[in-house]
């Protein structure tokens, strides 16, 4: 079960795209419907071609609304930015995009909505904006899909690049500490209070015990949905509808989370690793009012600077978080920080302490290196930074980039292959952190996307082209390619490389042409027109298509054959030969009633295919 989280700017479509590859309007509330706006969090769910459940949960575009983002943010597996082509980048759209990149959201695509509404060199500059707008953040390599929710143009694609994807997203691990931040409380008749969430860190089991943090509830999970379909066990990564036994639901509310009972102790002091976006309009000062966002809580508190009176924008520093009210929070978790008033999102990061012992002294050196050791973390943790910062190479060279050394390597190794977080490319020792092979499969699939929209007559991009634009060695790009279409993200035909989406398409007027020449090649089929007479009849893109598709058979520059002309002179020279043992130019023609050229170049065509081999002026079978 994988989650996607809309973003993007209001009135750019994302309700109605969600409408359009689910089925169901978002929009729940009466004012909503009314105002023809979101104003809170929208839930719907569709199945991929592959046949994968995906939840969807919809997020506000309009400025008032967005800290109700947040609380739908946490929990995705892949975003899908919306940005609408007749308007392009927008405040909420740069906004929206810092929050997923403060959350490291490692996925994502970017549908540009209303695509029917302007032509194709707007549509040209509105996709180089946003590719520059999303450049160094986690949607860099996202794919942008043009659509039309209105239309139906480019549904298919992107439902097929969304589940390319997530494909890439490696399920939510098990960690045996469930986590399900409440998004939403409700009632439903013969049932009572039902939460909703999505859940992270362990599964859920119909009859498990329940506390509801940081209230300290206690409940029992009477009953679980998914997408409305009951489920005994609720595994990380689903979206989840869960029915709670002994508590009331003028007693819940967003933000509170439910869990095992003792498994976390609530905290109102955080220590984190703060980065303070580069638009920013203020700089962020010592004890400044903030509010904080984490999965779907939202509370206030102040930031003590631990190492100045005040954080220019686009620095980074460590912060301790003083908050008004508890929050349940585990080291690494990713949060974002708005500015009460005027509203604005200011910066994000990680949680290094979730339960620091007390309040920091500032500029402490001792501190700052106590908080900088936390934010290197586990071993395991370690391995991963050192292996994301290569890239794609050796299992050997990750080892020794990380220092590390037994029996804490062999910790780190153990560590991040139960996590998932190493992908392991040719079966042995080309390896590559999760991370790293996302932004590469991303990358990978943005440069095919751009080659089949350039030439789409052609059959995929050729291998040498597409490893030259993706600057990898031949050994680490094979291994790459190969695990790509293990995972059927590329399909590999000879020398070329293609999307599984793509398919060589012609016009209707192209095809007339197209009929009209084979036409021509089947009343004549020894003496058919030459490249350049076929290229003036149909064009060259599509003849190069109709050899690339084998509807043609190029014995030479000059000579074409259809594949059946081809395999019928193919077995007479083959008899010819077995017969007579030698077979010349001159013979050839006769036999064939064709002219010296075509003759020639068939002879040839069969020599350099390994059938022939020439001796002196005569072939003979090799």
């Amino acid at each position: 079960m994988r989650v996607i989280g809309t973003a993007g700017h209001v009135d750019h479509g994302k309700s109605t795209l969600v409408q359009a590859l689910t089925g169901t309007h978002p929009d729940r509330l009466k004012e909503e419907r009314e105002r023809a706006m979101t104003i809170d969090l929208g839930f719907a769910w569709f199945t991929l071609p592959g046949g994968e459940a995906v939840g969807v949960i919809d997020v506000p575009g309009h400025r008032d609304f967005i800290e109700n983002m947040g609380a739908g943010g946490g929990g995705i597996d892949a975003a899908l930015l919306v940005v609408a082509a007749d308007e392009g980048v927008m405040p909420q759209t740069r906004e929206h995009l810092a929050i997923l990149d403060l959350l490291q959201i490692q996925s994502g695509v970017v549908a540009l909505t209303k695509a029917d509404l302007v032509d194709d060199d707007w549509l040209t500059l509105v996709t180089a904006d946003l590719r520059a707008m999303l450049t160094n953040t986690v949607l860099a390599y996202a794919p942008i899909v043009p659509v039309s929710a209105r239309s139906g143009v480019g549904l298919a694609q992107l439902t097929d690049t969304l589940q390319a994807t997530l494909s890439q997203r490696p399920p939510r691990p098990d960690l045996g500490r469930p986590r399900l931040p409440i998004d939403r409380v409700f009632t439903l008749a013969g049932f009572g209070t039902v939460v909703t969430g999505t859940l992270s860190g362990g599964a859920l089991q119909v009859g498990d015990e329940a506390e509801v943090y940081p209230a300290g509830l206690r409940a029992r999970l009477r009953g679980l949905q998914t997408h409305k379909t009951k489920v005994e066990r609720a595994v990380p990564g689903s979206r989840v509808a869960a029915n709670l036994v002994g508590v009331e639901v003028n007693e819940l509310h967003r933000g509170m989370v439910v869990a095992h009972p003792n498994s976390f102790q609530p905290t109102t002091l955080l220590d984190v690793r703060f980065r303070h976006l580069p638009d920013a309009e203020l700089p962020l000062k010592h004890n400044a009012e903030i509010k904080f966002f984490l999965g779907a809580a939202e509370v206030f508190g102040t930031a003590r600077l631990l190492e100045s009176d005040a954080l220019e924008p686009g620095e980074q520093a460590w912060v301790q978080l003083v908050l008004t009210q508890p929050v349940v929070a585990v080291k690494g978790d990713h949060f974002i920080l708005r500015r009460p008033s005027p509203g604005a999102t200011i910066g994000g990061g990680v949680i290094v302490d979730p339960h620091p012992k007390r309040r920091h002294k500032r500029r402490a050196p001792e501190i700052i290196a106590h908080l900088a050791t936390l934010l290197q973390g586990t071993p395991g943790e370690i391995l991963l930074q050192a292996l994301t910062s290569l890239g794609l190479v050796s299992l050997k060279a990750a080892l020794h980039k990380s220092g590390l050394v037994d029996p804490a390597l062999s910790e780190a190794l153990s560590e991040i292959r139960a996590s998932g977080d190493l992908l392991t490319l040719d079966g042995e020792t080309l390896v590559a952190s999760r991370q790293t092979w996302q932004a590469f499969a991303n990358e990978l699939q943005g440069a095919l996307t751009a080659y089949h929209v350039a030439h789409p007559l052609r059959a995929g991009m050729p291998r040498e082209e597409l490893k030259s634009r993706l600057g990898l060695a031949s050994k680490i790009f094979t291994a790459a390619l190969n695990h790509a279409e293990g995972l059927k993200l590329v399909i590999l035909s000879g020398a070329w490389v293609r999307l599984p989406t793509h398919a060589i398409q012609f016009s209707p007027d192209q095809q007339t042409k197209i009929d009209a020449l084979l036409a021509d090649f089947q009343r004549e089929p020894y003496n058919t027109p030459s490249f350049k007479v076929s290229a003036a009849q149909v064009g060259e893109d599509v003849l190069n298509a109709l050899i690339e598709l084998d509807q043609l058979i190029s014995l030479s520059s000059e000579v074409l054959l259809t594949p059946e002309t081809y395999a019928s002179t193919v077995a007479q020279i083959k008899t010819y030969l077995q017969t007579h043992g030698t077979i010349t130019v001159a013979i050839a023609r006769d036999l064939l009633g064709t002219s010296r050229k075509y003759a020639l170049a068939l002879l040839e065509h069969l020599d350099a295919q390994g059938v022939t081999k020439r001796v002196g002026d005569e072939r003979v079978l090799k």
